[in-house]
């Protein structure tokens, strides 16, 4: 069960929120509001790369729309003075459906103290190791055991593709401690990124007990 369900999905409403709080009241209203929240993620995602994202919330009620960005380097994204915040509220208004996006669009930004315990900021820094073409088991290991150091009980790290850059793809496994996927009360986070290597892609996979 632990590895054909997505971890997260598998503790929504338990001790995991739901990324996007909103609900929808009129026809064909669900679907547009699904692919804004994707088409914004898409957005921040790429605009944010150098920023450390970790997560981006979205909220929305009647005619307001919120967004709480959790990030390893806040400053990135304020800049000085707040011009980089201000610069990326413009391009986010240009994006959303609602009206008056200047005055009912709130962007909030969290810090993440520990960004080693976030699957996302783990799984993207061994994609971007691996297309420097770093060894991947020491990248791996080195990883791992940072991620044991913040405090985290357990991970695990798969990684699929032409590892290594060989010819024939293959899968290969890193654990250390304990991940009890199947176990709803643990806090488990969960997340995917590719890296694009010069031979192909290698797909990389993280999960992390927080306890």
């Amino acid at each position: 069960m632990g590895q054909k369900i997505n971890p997260i999905a598998y503790r929504l409403g338990v001790n995991i929120d739901w990324p996007s709080r909103w609900a929808a009241s009129k026809k064909k209203q669900y679907q547009e509001f699904l692919l804004e929240d994707a088409k914004i993620r898409r957005f921040l995602e790429k605009r944010l790369s150098l920023a450390g994202l970790i997560a981006v919330n979205i909220e929305r009620s009647f005619n307001k729309m919120k967004l709480t960005l959790q990030t390893s380097r806040p400053g990135v994204v304020i800049g000085r003075g707040g011009k980089s915040l201000e610069a990326l509220k413009k391009e986010l208004c240009q994006i959303v459906s609602i009206e008056e996006p200047e005055k009912n669009l709130e962007i909030r930004i969290e810090e993440v103290e520990k960004p080693e315990l976030s699957a996302l900021f783990v799984a993207q820094k061994i994609a971007d190791q691996l297309k420097r073409r770093l060894p991947y088991r020491q990248v791996v290991q080195k990883e791992m055991e940072r991620v044991r150091e913040a405090g985290a009980q357990g991970i695990k790290v798969r990684l699929a593709g032409r590892i290594g850059g060989a010819n024939i793809a293959r899968q290969e496994k890193f654990s250390q401690g304990k991940v009890p996927t199947s176990t709803i009360r643990a806090n488990i986070d969960y997340a995917e990124f590719p890296a694009l290597t010069s031979k192909g892609y290698v797909g990389v996979k993280v999960w992390i007990n927080r306890g």
